[in-house]
């Protein structure tokens, strides 16, 4: 028997080496696979062949001699178990694999898509199983502990320090036992926990909790209370280097100051502090307003502030950018549009001393404007879409409404945490669909949502399994979970139930308890817990996300790891203080730094990454490209309206009209409309009284012509504008019919429907409002004798289908619909779904919490604006009305881009260059040309 243990053992050992040889086959397999798609390179085909089956043997063999590894050695836990199952599985797919592309050779003619995509999956799990396998032999945080930001604060410095003052004590006091304790887990944690934790417990021996550490492992009790040299751990971490036994026996081992505080600590009587240990760094809860530090020669805060930084750091004050930068800038920042010439003219020639802080103050002051432009930064950070996703409402009119209000920031989070009537969408969660993991519960989402968006702080880590990038605790997450349960929940590590059941808590308890009977109770405390002004993290969050949204560059970054060191806290923390001092009044903060000089400072582009993310250094804003919403508001406004449509329209009537259309059907299935001609009739009564005004909306997609009692009112072959006609004299008392001609344009089949509303006022006040619904009757073929007649007999004709909803909705609002008078000249990009043009500038979807954009350009964000089918219909369409405004003069055409587009007249150079484009006599095709070539210049993308 003996004898068999010790081959299985040595068998075991052999894995490490092994698990190279599939990794190495399968991964060049597959690579050099790739390179014989559509049929290339066929002389790889049998050294590929060779590999796949080679790989697939080993990868058996792997599998095998790592399971005796496992079972004969002293490795146990999560980690690894799962590094094993998935183990097992790479070594299936590859035999798969490998049977696959024989059976596929076999064949003919020879098809190897389905063995492509089996060694596709192969490589997949093969690579989830290497990182497995490196997780358990390194650590767990072996590949995201040497990321930027993610690397813990712990250093062996403090151990010196430590037992420095620990040595000029006869006795320890309650606190220094407290912090002897930490300083040992906190040794443990960086030197320990790879090999002895919960998910890993090599030895039968956990490190990372209480019952661990005193429970020992298979060696023994790794602490014998008060007796070191007796104590297993000390004996080992003891030895000199290269001794058999010594531990570490992977990473560094301890510095002496560390042993002698570990023995210290057993000899002491091994106290177990009930502090949680802090392996990585967190910020303090609590705010104090910093003094401000003297500056004669400044009168703004966070200029004085910035003024001891730059004197810390050797920098001087840079000039103050010019008026037309600074206009340009500030209305960018604040309502999301550019300025027009007069504007701009204007405030050049006003010599107030202060107009730059009156001019925040009145761009402030256009609530409909600023709400429309930071409505995407609060969608983006709420995760908030205009559709319902997975059981998740949306929160649009609620936001809209408390943006326009300018409600306080405490009230925000208030209802948004404890729901008031339209504010539920933020806590439901999205329900995917099939089967998820636990971490993904719509509890734990709320969780993590709150968490991330309004704390800065990922709980998404800590969903699974204790966090690898913070303090958080598996327990901890499902606390905060619990709250927003019905339920208790139970704790699952890895998404296997673990038997412990968590208590309801806040991330930070030691701000208040938030235990109630019901979920609507523990929400009310939870609220008023976190916008409690102790909760400093809340109003930093907030901060730092605004000075980034406001200068391109967090004070803390990443924005989302508010536990990161900022470059300079006083700032940060002054402005938080004086935010919450103005009863978190959003729009005081962001005038707060807007009137800085600090904010008026030209913009600084880091050419290298580093300096921005990790070396940085505060020299004024960063430049910062124009967002998707911004760049396509700025299109609608200088060359035509990109955008007809909007999901969430402010200002419509709620007339609720449906898109209507004949019905079509095929082998019993509701199809899309085929391409032509469609008629319809609504027949309606009118009363006796005496009418003030009948008016009517229509817009027919593709087009159509209206008749009213027989008689043709409109026609319109453009379906993205609603037509409002004044139909008073048409009426009759009794009886009316509306005929309406539709037609639905292109080759296959598409969507098409009829939008229609009718009101009429009468002079007593009473009022009717018609609207197309599945009321009106359709045919699909021209009637015969007189349609469109009143007493036309329609009985024939069958209903119609709403064509609005469910798989057929293709439809926003368009801002013309409605009878309430209006300026709107084109829809804001922020009230409009996701549109693939935005999406490929940057718009992100809203499933998740997006708390910045990436701002770099990417290649179909270049193939979309020099090819895209889009874009070019727009320069087109904009192109016309400028020929057609500017009767084809060039000198005037190429002086009001220049204008409206920049800010200021061209310069001799630009003038010259354009007007050869253009010639004498400009057509629409060179006048695209010149549109695209002063949109597409960096001083029109970037907000400088």
């Amino acid at each position: 028997m003996e004898n068999i243990e010790w081959i299985l053992q040595f068998l075991g050992r052999l894995h490490p080496l092994l698990v190279h040889f599939p990794i190495g086959l399968l991964l060049i397999g597959f690579i050099l696979e790739l390179l014989t798609i559509n049929g290339r390179r066929k002389g790889l085909r049998d050294g590929i062949n060779h590999m796949v089956y080679i790989g697939a043997g080993f990868a058996v063999f792997s599998a095998l001699f790592g399971w005796f590894l496992k079972n004969q050695e002293d490795y146990s836990g999560n980690l690894a178990d799962n590094h094993q199952y998935i183990g097992i599985a790479t070594a299936v797919l590859a035999v798969t694999t490998a049977l696959v592309l024989k059976y596929s050779l076999k064949n003919s003619p020879v098809n190897l898509k389905a063995y492509r995509i089996v060694f596709f999956v192969t490589v997949i799990v093969l690579t989830i199983t290497g990182h497995l396998g490196a997780n358990l032999t390194h650590g767990e945080g072996y590949l995201s502990s040497i990321l930027p930001g993610n690397k813990g604060y712990y250093t062996s410095k403090v151990s010196g320090t430590l037992l420095a003052e620990f040595k000029t004590t006869d006795s320890l006091s309650e606190l220094q036992k407290d912090k002897l304790n930490l300083e040992v887990r906190a040794i443990f944690a960086h030197k320990c926990y790879q090999c002895h934790s919960d998910n890993k417990q090599k030895g039968g021996l956990s490190l990372d909790t209480k019952a661990g550490v005193f429970k020992g492992g298979e060696s023994g009790l790794a602490i014998v209370t008060g007796k070191s040299e007796e104590s297993e751990i000390y004996k080992r971490i003891s030895l000199p280097a290269g001794h058999k036994d010594v531990m570490p026996t992977k990473g560094k081992l301890l510095t002496s100051n560390e042993i002698a505080l570990v023995k210290l600590w057993i000899d002491e009587g091994a106290h177990w502090s009930d502090q949680a240990v802090k392996v990585f760094p967190e910020a303090e809860l609590a705010l104090v307003k910093p003094n401000l530090p003297n500056a004669n020669d400044l009168d703004h805060p966070v200029d004085k502030l910035i003024n001891n930084y730059f004197d810390k750091n050797n920098l001087d004050w840079p000039e103050l950018v010019d008026d037309r930068t600074f206009i340009r800038r500030a209305y960018m920042d604040i309502v999301g549009l550019l300025p027009e010439p007069e504007a701009i003219q204007k405030f050049r020639e006003d010599i107030t001393p202060n107009k730059r802080e009156a001019l925040i103050e009145s761009l402030l002051n256009d609530n409909k404007n600023y709400t429309e432009h930071w409505l995407s930064f609060w969608n983006d950070l709420l995760r908030n879409d205009y559709y319902s996703v997975g059981g998740k409402k949306p929160i649009t009119n609620w936001l809209f409404a408390s943006l326009m209000n300018n409600k306080s920031y405490d009230q925000v989070v208030t209802e948004l945490v404890n729901p008031v009537r339209g504010s539920e969408g933020f806590i439901q969660g999205i329900q995917w669909r099939g089967v998820v993991n636990a971490s993904q519960r719509t509890e734990m989402q709320a969780a993590q949502n709150i968490g991330q968006s309004l704390m800065g702080v990922n709980v998404k880590c800590a969903s699974c399994h204790n966090s690898f990038v913070s303090n958080l605790t598996l327990d901890q997450a499902y606390s905060f979970a619990t709250v927003f349960s019905d339920t208790i929940l139970e704790l699952n590590r890895c998404d296997k139930p673990i038997g412990i059941m968590a208590k309801p808590n806040f991330l930070y308890p030691e701000l208040g308890s938030v235990e109630g009977e019901t979920v609507k109770d523990r929400l009310l405390r939870l609220a008023e817990v976190m916008v409690q002004r102790d909760n400093g993290r809340l109003y930093r969050t907030i901060t730092n996300r605004i000075w980034d949204r406001l200068m391109g560059r967090g004070i803390i970054e990443p924005l989302d790891e508010m536990d990161n060191a900022p470059w300079d806290a006083n700032v940060l923390d002054w402005l938080s203080v004086d935010f919450i001092d103005s009863g978190s009044d959003l729009k005081h903060l962001i005038k707060r730094i807007m009137t800085s000089k600090v904010y008026q400072l030209p913009m600084v582009n880091y050419k290298k990454e580093e300096d921005l993310k990790i070396k940085y250094v505060f020299k004024g804003p960063v430049t910062r490209r124009l967002s998707a919403e911004q760049f396509s508001d700025a299109v609608s406004q200088i060359i035509a309206p990109m955008y007809s449509q909007v999901a969430f329209n402010p200002n419509g009537d709620d007339i609720e009209a449906k898109r209507i259309w004949h019905l079509e059907e095929e082998l019993g299935r509701v199809v899309l409309p085929e391409p032509g001609k469609r008629y319809f009739r609504k027949s309606f009564n009118v009363s006796k009284e005496a009418i003030k005004k009948g008016e009517v909306l229509i817009s027919v997609d593709n087009s159509y012509v209206l008749y009213l009692n027989g008689k043709k009112i409109a026609q319109n072959k453009n379906w993205k504008v609603v037509d409002k006609i004044d139909v008073t004299e048409h009426l009759n008392a009794g009886k009316n019919t509306l005929a309406i001609i539709g037609k639905n344009g292109g080759a296959i089949a598409n969507p098409a429907g009829i939008l229609f509303a009718l009101k009429l006022d009468y002079k007593s006040g009473k009022s009717l409002l018609l609207k197309s619904d599945t009321s009106w009757l359709s045919s699909r073929e021209l009637p015969q004798g007189n349609w469109v007649a009143v007493n036309y007999d329609d009985r024939s004709w069958q209903e119609v289908r709403n064509y609005s909803t469910g798989n057929f909705k293709n439809w926003g609002q368009l801002l013309d619909f409605t009878f309430k008078p209006h300026n709107e000249k084109y829809a804001r990009a922020s009230l409009v779904k996701q549109h693939p043009f935005m999406k490929a500038l940057g718009r992100p979807s809203r499933e998740i919490v997006t708390t910045s954009r990436e701002d770099q350009a990417t290649l179909l964000q270049a193939l979309e604006l020099t090819n895209g089918a889009f874009f070019n219909e727009i320069l087109e369409e904009g192109a016309q009305v400028w020929l057609k405004n500017y009767g084809e003069d060039p000198n005037v055409i190429v002086n009001n881009l220049y204008n409206k587009a920049l800010g200021r007249q061209p310069s001799k150079l630009e003038k010259a260059a354009m007007l050869d484009v253009l010639g004498s006599k400009p057509k629409k095709e060179q006048l695209q040309d010149v549109f695209w070539a002063v949109l597409m210049s960096p001083e029109f993308q970037f907000i400088n």
